[in-house]
C-alpha cells in the first residue's frame, strides 16, 4: 500500500471525482486500485494505491502530476519543487509558496522580492504588489521554484524561481501575447467553454499549468481581461488572473 499527496489543490467534491476519472483512465490495464481519501492538509489531494502495479502507478503520478514532499526532512538544497502561491497579502517583501510540506507542521517556501526583481525585471526595484499585477500572481497559481537555503531549526525554506518558471515568463513576455490564467476547472471544461462561447479564434492555445490550472494564450490583439466576462458566465467558480506583456515594457530595458 502506498499513500500519496498529489501536487494538486482541491476546492470541491467535483474536482475529487475528476481526479478519480483521470486516474481510472491512466491506470487502465494495470493491476492497481487507486482510492481517493479526500483533500488533506492545505487542500492537497490524497490517495492510496494498492496492487501488483502500485510502483508503476506511483512512478506515473510522480512524473505526470507530481507528489508532495509532505515532510521537511525530505527537502534538499537546490532541488526543484512545484507549489502554489499562498498568503499573497501576508508580506510586502516575499512571495509564499505552498510546497506540500505539513510535517512536523505546515511549511511554506518563500521567494524574496529581490529574487523576483532580479529574475523577472533585470533587478529593477519594483514593489511586490506591482509585480503581482504585472505577472498575474494570484492565490493558488502553480509556481516552479528551486530551494536555495534550508533552516531546519526555524523550518524555513528560502527559494527562487526555477529555470523552467523563469523561461516560461521570458517566453510569455517575448511573444507579446496576453495570457489569461483560469484556475479551478478541468481542461475539458475550459475547452468546451471556449467552443460554446465561440472564443476559439481569440484563444490560440491552452497551456496546462496544473490539473485544474490553465493559461490561455490569446491571439495578437486580443485583450485577456476582456475574455473574463465571457468565460466567467459559464465557469462561475473559476478564478482568473492576467499576464499582459505590454505592461512590462516600461519596466525593462
Amino acid at each position: 500500500m502506498t499513500t500519496l499527496s498529489l501536487l494538486t489543490k482541491i476546492n470541491s467534491d467535483k474536482q475529487l471525482k475528476q481526479i478519480e476519472k483521470i486516474l481510472e483512465l491512466a491506470f487502465k490495464g494495470l493491476e492497481v486500485e487507486a482510492k481517493i481519501l479526500g483533500a488533506g492538509a492545505s487542500r492537497w489531494a490524497q490517495l492510496v494505491l494498492t496492487g501488483k502495479d502500485e510502483r508503476v502507478a506511483t512512478s506515473y503520478l510522480i512524473q505526470e502530476i507530481g507528489v508532495c514532499p509532505t515532510s521537511f526532512e525530505k527537502l534538499t538544497e537546490f532541488s526543484a519543487l512545484k507549489g502554489y502561491i499562498t498568503h499573497l497579502a501576508k508580506s510586502k517583501m516575499e512571495l509564499s509558496v505552498d510546497i506540500g510540506v505539513f510535517k512536523p507542521e505546515n511549511v511554506w517556501a518563500t521567494v524574496p522580492l529581490r529574487c523576483l526583481q532580479s529574475q523577472l525585471l533585470e533587478g529593477r526595484k519594483v514593489a511586490l504588489k506591482k509585480m503581482v499585477e504585472l505577472f498575474g500572481f494570484c492565490e493558488d497559481l502553480p509556481l516552479n521554484i528551486k530551494v536555495v537555503k534550508l533552516n531546519g531549526e526555524r523550518l524555513r525554506v528560502e527559494a527562487e524561481l526555477s529555470e523552467i518558471q523563469k523561461s516560461l515568463y521570458d517566453n510569455w513576455r517575448e511573444s507579446l501575447l496576453d495570457r489569461l490564467m483560469v484556475l479551478g476547472p478541468s481542461l475539458n471544461e475550459v475547452r468546451s467553454t471556449l467552443n460554446r462561447e465561440k472564443l476559439l479564434r481569440d484563444v490560440i492555445d491552452v497551456e496546462m499549468l496544473g490539473v485544474f490550472e490553465h493559461a490561455l494564450t490569446c491571439k495578437l490583439g486580443t485583450d485577456a481581461a476582456g475574455l473574463i466576462p465571457k468565460i466567467g458566465k459559464t465557469l462561475k467558480k473559476a478564478k482568473f488572473s492576467v499576464f499582459n506583456p505590454k505592461k512590462l515594457q516600461p519596466f525593462l530595458g
